[in-house]
């Protein structure tokens, strides 16, 4: 059965490439990123490994830990990890967890029904401070991962998380936002006293709040 956004995050214990670590521990406060490889020593998977690398900064400037699953064990993200950053020009910054064992694979439904018990799906999951996944996004083997659209969801869910508002279509940093309906059309000067402008009554905008 497939996690639902709300849920929990399952918690678990695993090795990986920067030592053992206790999922919900090592979340601490933070949001967190995990996002799964079938294998390790995929081409395409290789490329997102060394993306999220470079990327490491801007994840932590957003309070966001990033951590990757493959069913390989340690030994094998080992060797990989030079690959990565050879053919990619960066520095591995983050774990990767050893999932030979398929634990957490299965307890975040991460193997396809259709095939072998070994070829995890392409997920991502972002979870909240409250260890609850906010986001879910599965890819398919053939296609890689655009991690900027990544940052753009997750900044979304930052600002949506700490405000009454929603993000509109092709939202980005920066941009207006949309007022949520829950809150009537007379009350949203005390609440963003930046301004607001209604489209329709239902449909209210408003500067993105948390930008001076």
């Amino acid at each position: 059965m497939s996690l639902k956004l709300g849920e929990i995050a399952p918690d678990f214990t695993a090795e990986t490439t920067e030592g053992e670590i206790k999922f919900h521990e090592w979340l601490g406060d933070q949001w967190g990123i995990l996002f799964s490889h079938p294998a390790d020593f995929t081409p395409v998977c290789t490329t997102e490994l060394g993306e999220v690398a470079r990327l490491k900064g801007e994840f932590d400037k957003r309070n966001t830990k990033v951590i990757a699953v493959s069913v390989d064990n340690l030994e094998s993200h080992n060797r990989w990890i030079p690959d990565i950053n050879e053919t990619q020009n960066t520095n591995m910054n983050f774990p990767i967890i050893a999932d030979e064992d398929r634990k957490v694979a299965q307890l975040y439904s991460m193997i396809h029904e259709s095939a072998n018990d070994k070829l995890t799906v392409r997920s991502v999951f972002i979870i909240g401070p409250d260890k609850k996944i906010k986001l879910t996004i599965t890819y398919p083997a053939s296609t890689g991962r655009n991690f900027q659209e990544i940052i753009r969801v997750l900044e979304s869910l930052q600002l949506t998380a700490e405000y009454s508002v929603a993000t509109p279509v092709n939202w980005v940093n920066g941009q207006d936002c949309i007022v949520s309906p829950a809150i009537k059309t007379e009350d949203i000067p005390a609440k963003f006293p930046k301004g607001h402008k209604v489209i329709k009554p239902y449909l209210r905008t408003t500067p993105q709040p948390n930008i001076d």
